[in-house]
């Protein structure tokens, strides 16, 4: 099998699961349990029964950067906890050797999913006026401001950053398969 076949595979193997999460991120905001440990319980699996021992160490350690490169905003309540159990199960699909571009094609995406859902008003940009005003405007009542935003559990304060994941995910294979 060439390497192309097996991105090709990989792709379409990955394409409804990431579409599954996708669509409950958008609809519910929630990344169920069942699909992202599920999804890095396959992705260990498949390492091993594909590459051994040493393709199961490079799933885990891809894996656990990309954990710990989200897991500073989920302490910061910037992230959920499903989406860096999805990130954690992307990677260890992906690998360690995809995993930088990888995680910068999901912060890119992560913008983009921002702004196209602020443009269509289904998540509202209060939190991200406050940030800026906050930083570069001295006359901006910061306590007022920060009395006025809508709460952090509500809906339209969340982005769904699965989507912009899956994003990533995408990017990162159909990259490695024009290269």
């Amino acid at each position: 099998m060439s390497g192309n076949t097996g991105i090709v595979i990989r792709l379409a193997l990955l394409t409804p699961w990431l579409v599954m999460l996708c669509v409950g991120d958008v609809r519910r905001r929630v990344l169920p349990n069942v699909l992202t440990i599920g999804g890095l319980l396959v992705a260990y699996a498949m390492a091993l029964g594909l590459g051994g021992p040493p393709a199961l160490w490079d799933a885990f350690l891809a894996s656990l950067c990309a954990f710990i490169f989200l897991f500073i905003p989920f302490l910061c309540r910037a992230a959920g906890a499903g989406d860096v159990k999805m990130i954690a199960a992307a990677a260890a699909f992906l690998g360690l050797g995809a995993l930088p571009f990888f995680l910068l094609a999901t912060s890119f995406a992560g913008l983009l999913v921002a702004v196209v859902m602020i443009c269509m008003r289904q998540v509202t940009a209060a939190r991200l006026k406050h940030a800026f005003r906050t930083l570069f405007d001295w006359r901006y009542d910061r306590k007022a401001g920060k009395a006025a935003l809508p709460p952090k559990d509500d809906e339209r304060a969340r982005v769904p950053f699965g989507c912009a994941i899956a994003l990533g995910v995408w990017a990162t294979l159909i990259t490695e398969l024009v290269s």
